[in-house]
């Protein structure tokens, strides 16, 4: 297979159900989004009670690892299976297992029942992502996919958004909060109905998939295929490893995935815990904790907009190079600056959500472009699932330091600086793709 790869994409004109279709991977993106913050917000309350009151910071590091590696393992398997059995069914079935699974944690009276039962949880919240993300970048026009791919994207800060309202509301519950925020999370259910009734399925993939199982039939007759053909013959993993050009992509953006996934897990999961400290002590303490969290957040989701619209202006690259560099400096600002007010300390959250929620958002936008349609969803999950065990560790790494160093200061400026080898190696990775087609 060449630079070149193998599928032509149709005018953008011609996607059926544009509006539908986006609609529903942003509601299944936003509910993701739900569930992920969910946990960060209610993981020192279920501890506590289902543990001890004076549990172990690795309890909540555990359950955030966990869920990571579960979201790796049903990433990576939902990728493969969108690429064959198309982007709708795969989006439809994940989101009704991690609703499902989620209201059924709600139940757990055992902090090891609930860890099983968010292992399942995790599967479904990961295979979410792929066949949406794919989805999307193929019905949307190439003068503006950045766009709308980071609008997708954003949809993951308004769930955090949601999840930080539906915490403050149900503040009154008292002890039963965490399973009532999760009661929410099966709701994500009825998206599953809404998309098997209403969204069409991707004119690009329903094309390579018939272009595939002609190929297939031309095998079984014993017909020759050229180089293109053996590429849509082999398996996706094995078609993207064989192809050195894929193979070198690949590898540029698992590294740029490292840096994103262990940058954000193991440093910004524990900014509430962070902020909470900070406030301690004064009046309304909840109350200020939960607006500034809000803020964070409402800034990620900014984050993410921003980037849709630099990446189309002034391209892929030099956006994502951008967001690294100022991620990197916003976790040393969050943690090494003293801030002398709550205003102050308010900013500083403000800005290390805008950067550091919003450099994610080139995860669905640059890989997509530079994966072929038929290996498409196998190529964007490998980047975005399999540097989640490594994210797992990093999560495990930053609550044993918590524990060992006594605060989160020292552990959050020791892994930030992760976000370095984003910066290092962003022109390393592929060609700028701003404007292109997908193939």
């Amino acid at each position: 297979m060449t630079e070149a790869s193998v599928e032509s994409r149709p005018a953008p004109g011609r996607s059926r159900g544009r509006g539908v279709a986006f609609a529903a991977a942003y509601l299944g993106w936003v509910l993701d989004g739900y569930e992920t913050y969910a946990l960060v917000l209610i993981g020192s309350q279920l501890v506590a009670e289902l543990v001890g009151p004076h549990a172990s910071p690795l309890y909540f590091g555990g359950l955030l690892a966990v869920q990571l590696v579960a979201w790796a393992i049903g990433g990576l398997c939902a990728g493969v299976l969108t690429d064959y059995f198309g982007r709708k069914r795969v989006l439809m079935y994940s989101i009704l297992v991690y609703a499902l699974f989620t209201g059924l944690s709600a139940l757990a009276s055992e902090y090891w029942v609930f860890l099983l039962l968010r292992v399942v949880t995790g599967l479904g919240m990961g295979a979410e992502w792929g066949p949406g993300s794919a989805l999307v970048s193929e019905i949307w026009p190439d003068r503006s996919r950045g766009k709308g791919i980071a609008l997708l994207q954003s949809g993951f800060g308004v769930g955090f958004l949601l999840a930080t309202g539906a915490y403050w509301t149900l503040s009154a519950t008292g002890a039963g909060q965490w399973r009532w925020m999760l009661v929410l999370g099966a709701v994500p259910a009825l998206v599953a109905l809404f998309v098997r009734r209403s969204v069409r399925e991707s004119e690009l993939w329903e094309q390579t998939d018939a272009r595939r199982k002609e190929v297939r039939a031309r095998v079984r007759r014993g017909g020759e295929l050229g180089a293109e053909d053996r590429a849509l013959s082999r398996f996706t993993v094995a078609a993207i490893l064989a192809d050195p050009v894929l193979r070198r992509r690949l590898l540029g953006l698992l590294v740029l995935s490292a840096a994103s996934l262990i940058g954000w897990w193991a440093v910004s999961t524990w900014i509430p815990s962070f902020v909470g400290q900070a406030v301690s002590g004064q009046g309304a303490a909840k109350s200020v904790t939960t607006w500034i969290v809000l803020g964070y957040n409402f800034a990620g989701v900014l984050g993410w907009l921003v980037f849709g619209a630099l990446a189309d202006k002034i391209g892929r690259r030099w956006t994502i190079w951008g967001y690294f560099l100022f991620s990197l400096g916003a976790v040393w600002l969050l943690f090494a600056v003293p801030y002398g007010s709550l205003g102050t300390l308010g900013f500083f959250v403000f800005v290390n959500g805008f950067f550091t929620l919003g450099q994610m958002g080139w995860m669905a936008t640059y890989p997509v472009e530079l994966f072929p349609t038929h290996a498409r969803g196998t190529g964007i999950t490998l980047v975005f699932n399999t540097t989640r065990f490594i994210a797992a560790a990093g999560a495990l790494l930053s609550g044993y330091l918590v524990s060992a160093f006594g605060g989160i200061q020292v552990a959050a400026l020791a892994i930030g600086s992760v976000y370095v080898l984003g910066v290092a190696v962003t022109f390393l990775v592929g060609p700028e793709t701003k404007g292109q087609p997908l193939r």
